[in-house]
Formats: structure tokens, sequence, C-alpha cells
């Protein structure tokens, strides 16, 4: 897990969050209000969520974000972390204390370095990647 997240806040602007994105080499940044996360904006967000329907960038980064985020709690499983993330077909996952604050976030890549299993962790990545519904039902 990446423990030291950068985080935005709300009234951060959808450019300077660009800019951020940009120096720090991310590709997420959380977006919290006090120690509360109330969503994530990712690169495809700006993109998607803000250029693609014509924002202006200097417009809040809240209305490019994702609102509806998945987060585990930092002692949750590895293994129910790769279940979580197949499931919902997600990348990255919030990672809380018990408090409900930030402590970090895992990626495919942390848990692939975790597991120490290519051939779990490209079976992962493979579900994750997949479009839903995509997969073959088990009943």
């Amino acid at each position: 897990m990446t423990r030291h997240v950068h985080v935005v806040s709300p009234a951060t602007t959808i450019r300077e969050a660009a800019k951020q994105m940009r120096d720090l080499d991310t590709g997420i940044l959380p977006v919290c209000d006090e120690q509360a996360v109330i969503g994530l904006v990712t690169d495809r967000d700006i993109v998607v969520r803000a250029l693609a329907d014509g924002k202006d960038a200097d417009s809040a980064v809240t209305t490019a974000m994702t609102g509806a985020i998945v987060c585990m709690y930092e002692d949750d499983d590895v293994e129910e972390a790769a279940q979580v993330m197949e499931e919902k077909q997600i990348r990255r996952l919030i990672v809380l204390n018990r408090n409900q604050e930030l402590a970090g976030i895992v990626s495919l890549a942390d848990l692939s370095r975790e597991v120490g299993d290519e051939e779990l962790s490209g079976e992962i990545l493979k579900n994750v990647s997949e479009p839903a519904g995509a997969r073959p039902s088990l009943l």
C-alpha cells in the first residue's frame, strides 16, 4: 500500500488537480474534506467527465470526481482486497484506518508485489480489465 498519499480539497480546480498529477507522476488523487475522503479524481475522470463534457478547467474538482468510492481498512486481508478489486473491476482501493481516516491507497501493482504470484496477479488484472458482463457466468 502507498501510505503517504497526496490529497486535494473539494475546492481544488480541475486544472490544479491535473498539474498536481503531472508533478507527482500519479493518475489519482483522493478528494478530502478535513480527514474524510469524499471522492477520487483520476486522470481519466478529468478527460472523460470534464474535458469531454466541456467543463471549465477552473471548475471545482468535485465536478469531475468519482463520488462513490470503494474502501477497505488497513487491517483487512490482501486476498480480500484482490477479491473486491475483481468484483468491482477497480484498479485502486482507498484504505482507511478504523477512525475512518485515509491511511493510503492499494493498487494492483501493490497486490502483485505482496502476493508474489505472477499467475495470480495476471488473473486479477485480467478480471479487473474485462468489461462488465464479459466474464462467463459460473451458473
